[in-house]
């Protein structure tokens, strides 16, 4: 059943060519569309979590060879013990001559120069002995700012690192090297191995370069950014140099110190991977946009969408094909009907399809061809002027109510609802049956009830809610005869304008056996609806034109004037339309016929001439 709503949206109102479109994009572009864009952002995902996996492993590697690295420095502070002439000075008294103290700052610079400074690969800027209130010193370059008087060094005196080698960064003490050269101080107290005694502390000074070749097998992606700081967000080393010796304060807001996340910057959205040392507590990071690393996966949807829209294009030229092929001998077969409406049976159905709309055409060009032959045959035959009016108006009829149901199918075809045009290609197909099958003017007062029926039912699918009938038939256990469609036209009228007016529209026919003055029966068939119903001085207009000769010569077309006038030629003045109303009180119509059976029917036709009432 086509619901109310759905028919009075502005959808149901586009034209089929356009419906099909809509749902060619709704069923094909719209889901081709949702699901490259899954597609793409589903590779997004996987790239990013495997690039999250994937590089803190890496500066967990990263992390253990910088920890490697420092180990082997902390041990370089254990060479001293291999010079006898070191230990012997440290071990001195400070309170010499001048002509020793030079000799002692000889030795021991020396030592420190060819030890380390002289290496190969040396990461070492500068080595810083201090003891006794002596300072010796080698550097490789310029320096400043390492005062005796900074109360951050120890100057031989005690300064209990528990053997350990301590590292401190650059922003921790005054020291500056030339050209600002980063490094990291790495500070080891020397005990005299005989007695324990404190003999100072050594104090070197180590380039970073080391951490730089170490991030050079992570920082494979040139558009990463990488670097390594302590827990205070101190930066040791940066891949972009003007950053070292900062201090980076967004690592407070990091949700974790080792493994990937995600960040929503500004301008671009970045992956970052950590990974913290377990000894020095270091933290070593990888950032870098997620851009670079969907590049190639930007390349594929580029492509992809190209491609996408050269499918669209195509598939958009066929499907205007397919709906102009649909929608075509539709709006042609709509308007051969408009042009039968009319009057002109000489039309051509150029419709040769095998689907329902060439099942639609065939039915229709084969009522065509069967009127125009009952028509041509007709003229032929030498009838009564009465005889040729009463069958003018009856074929009248048809092409009427014809057009009306086809144009119902058309719009439930629209519709798209199947089961719905096959019931109402059926209900068609018995009425088209009912007009051609039998050229009698009488028929069986059951086959009238049931092509109204047909009728009726074929408008409560086109109208839905807003009919509603209702049919008794007091007299179908008889056999009694009545004119060819004489109820349709009567229904037909009340439709019309009675749904111009209401919301909603019942009907109610009763066909009963009366019993007139002089004791003759007669059939009523009584159509009643509760329609606007007509005003007074119309009603009068329209029972004068009804019972005016001129009406009984002329061609009176369709409705009440045409049923009244059919009665009337067939059965004489007393018989015909009776029509009560009133004014919004709906209206009652009344048509009354004598009593036909079927053993009045002689050779299946009434005669020539004016039929009267007593020859039955």
């Amino acid at each position: 059943m086509i619901s109310r709503k759905w028919k009075s949206s502005k959808l149901t109102n586009l034209p089929l060519k356009t419906k099909l479109m809509i749902t060619y994009v709704l069923l094909t572009l719209i889901p081709m569309a949702v699901l490259g864009l899954a597609i793409y952002y589903q590779n997004i995902k996987s790239i990013e979590e495997e690039v999250g996996e994937y590089i803190p492993r890496l500066l967990k590697q990263a992390n253990q060879n910088i920890e490697n690295e420092i180990n082997d420095l902390e041990n370089l502070p254990n060479l001293i013990y291999n010079s006898r002439d070191v230990i012997a000075v440290l071990r001195s008294s400070p309170y010499k001559e001048q002509s020793a103290l030079l000799e002692d700052k000889f030795t021991v610079e020396s030592f420190l120069s060819s030890t380390y400074l002289g290496r190969s690969k040396s990461e070492i800027l500068g080595a810083f002995l201090l003891s006794n209130n002596r300072a010796f010193v080698s550097t490789t370059l310029e320096y400043e700012g390492f005062h005796l008087e900074d109360n951050y060094l120890p100057y031989g005196e005690p300064y209990d690192l528990d053997d350990e080698v301590k590292i401190v960064l650059p922003h921790q003490v005054d020291l500056r090297f030339e050209d600002d050269t980063p490094y990291i101080l790495l500070i080891k107290e020397l005990k005299d191995l005989d007695n324990r005694d404190n003999l100072g502390t050594l104090i070197l000074a180590v380039k970073v370069d080391f951490i730089k070749d170490v991030l050079q097998d992570v920082d494979e992606e040139e558009n990463a950014t990488m670097w390594v700081m302590d827990e205070q967000g101190q930066i040791v080393y940066h891949t972009d140099e003007s950053r070292i010796g900062t201090t980076f304060h967004e690592m407070n807001e990091y949700p974790l110190l080792n493994g990937s996340f995600r960040t929503k910057k500004e301008i671009e959205r970045t992956l970052i991977s950590v990974n913290q040392t377990q000894k020095n507590k270091w933290i070593i990071v990888h950032s870098i946009p997620l851009k670079y690393l969907t590049e190639g996966t930007d390349v594929v949807r580029n492509v992809s969408v190209i491609i996408f829209m050269i499918l669209v294009l195509i598939t958009t030229i066929i499907s205007i094909f397919l709906a102009m092929s649909v929608t075509r001998p539709i709006n042609l077969l709509a308007k051969r009907m408009k042009d039968v409406e009319k009057g002109n049976f000489d039309v051509d159905i150029p419709i040769d399809a095998k689907d329902e709309v060439g099942v639609l055409a065939n039915s229709f060009r084969s009522m065509l061809h069967k009127i125009k032959e009952l028509i041509h045959k007709n003229y032929q035959i030498r009838i009564s002027q009465k005889e040729a009016e009463l069958y003018a108006l009856q074929s009248q009829i048809n092409p009427h109510f014809i057009y009306n149901t086809l144009e119902s199918v058309g719009s439930a075809v629209e519709e798209g609802e199947q089961d719905l045009v096959v019931d109402m290609v059926a209900i068609l197909g018995k009425m088209l049956r009912y007009s051609l099958s039998n050229k009698d003017n009488l028929v069986p007062m059951k086959d009238e009830v049931e092509h109204i029926q047909h009728y009726l039912t074929l408008q409560k699918f086109r109208f839905e809610d807003r009919i509603m009938f209702d049919i008794t038939n007091n007299l179908e256990k008889e056999d009694y005869y009545t004119p060819k469609f004489i109820l349709q036209p009567i229904v037909e009228n009340s439709i019309k304008y009675g749904l111009e007016h209401r919301k909603s529209l019942k009907l109610t026919i009763i066909i009963k056996k009366t019993i007139g003055q002089e004791g003759t029966e007669y059939i009523d068939l009584c159509i009643s609806d509760n329609g606007p119903g007509i005003e007074e001085t119309t009603l009068a207009s329209l029972m004068q034109k009804l019972n005016s000769e001129q009406m009984l010569k002329s061609d009176s077309g369709f409705g009440v004037t045409n049923v009244h006038s059919r009665i009337k030629m067939m059965f004489g003045i007393e018989f015909g339309l009776e029509i009560d109303s009133k004014k919004e009180d709906g209206t009652e119509i009344t048509i009354r016929i004598p009593v036909i059976h079927h053993k009045d029917i002689e050779n299946d036709q009434l005669g020539a001439g004016e039929v009267q009432h007593g020859e039955y």
